[in-house]
């Protein structure tokens, strides 16, 4: 099943045939435990940590926090038919400030010692061109949109609602580092 048609809760719930003459489309029992998801919001982290200075042509990396990624489940009942639907994460799409994106399939790693800080991120990073200092605010505005599919079962029938989405965003300094050879 594509995307669910809106259906009006306020006037079904008035009809006398949602009383009972007559069975509660089951799309709109979907669209309810849709509606009922609580989707958390990103948490962006990054190393160097996002509260600190990233450095042009070192690489960042970025993850959303691992309590943010997950499956998410909610159902709803109306008149004998229940629905669950199950969000899932399938994405997260970072937009970095300078003109560049990148596109994750999962969370991302977190930077640990156990890397080379000169090592970039093996599933989700980024490695700046140019300072900020140019920009408005002298930071760039860094967000990241996480879509998620919600897969629903219920009334004898079973489907698809794609492309949920929760975003994030702030602002991130980029700064450059010049090194000075002394004799």
């Amino acid at each position: 099943m594509g995307i669910l048609p809106r259906f009006d809760i306020e006037d079904q719930e008035k009809r006398p045939e949602a009383a009972g003459s007559r069975p509660v489309p089951v799309e709109w029992v979907v669209q309810r435990a849709v509606e009922r998801l609580e989707l958390p919001r990103p948490v962006i982290r990054m190393s160097p940590d996002e509260d600190l200075v990233q450095v042009v042509h070192v690489p960042t990396w970025m993850w959303v926090e691992r309590g943010t990624w997950g499956p998410v489940s909610a159902s709803a009942a109306v008149d004998g038919v229940t629905v669950t639907a199950i969000a899932r994460p399938r994405q997260a799409v970072w937009s970095m400030g300078e003109g560049g994106s990148v596109v994750c399939r999962g969370p991302g790693t977190p930077y640990s010692e156990a890397f080379s800080p000169k090592a970039p991120s093996p599933d989700c990073g980024y490695t700046y061109r140019s300072a900020s200092v140019s920009v408005p605010g002298k930071a760039y505005t860094v967000s990241v949109r996480v879509t998620w599919d919600v897969e629903w079962h219920g009334g004898g029938q079973a489907g698809v609602v794609p492309g949920l989405v929760m975003t994030a965003g702030r602002q991130l300094v980029v700064d450059e580092v010049q090194a000075v050879v002394m004799r």
